[in-house]
């Protein structure tokens, strides 16, 4: 349990270095600061699917938690007539 939860933490951590990054780009005029902080920023979000990845491996049922969470958002999506091109069904 104590491993899920630091990879929880991780995940957490790397959204807020994504965020981080894409303010101090959005700051500044100097196109290669900016080049480099998104790049950085897009690294991010590479070791944040790979921590994804890892916590679904090591806990099965995460997988059905955002499953379950991305149809509750088609259904949202449904109901205000933005139709998805496909549906997840939802996991139980």
């Amino acid at each position: 349990e104590e491993l899920k939860r630091a990879v929880r933490f991780m995940i957490a951590a790397e959204y807020e270095a994504i965020q981080m990054y894409t303010q101090l780009a959005e700051s500044t005029d100097d196109k290669v600061a900016i080049a480099v902080l998104k790049d950085i920023s897009d690294e991010e979000r590479v070791h944040a699917g790979e921590f994804l990845r890892l916590l679904k491996y090591l806990d099965s049922d995460e997988e059905k938690f955002y499953e379950n969470g991305a149809h509750e958002v088609e259904e949202i999506l449904e109901k205000n007539e933005n139709k998805p091109k496909s549906r997840p069904k939802k996991i139980k």
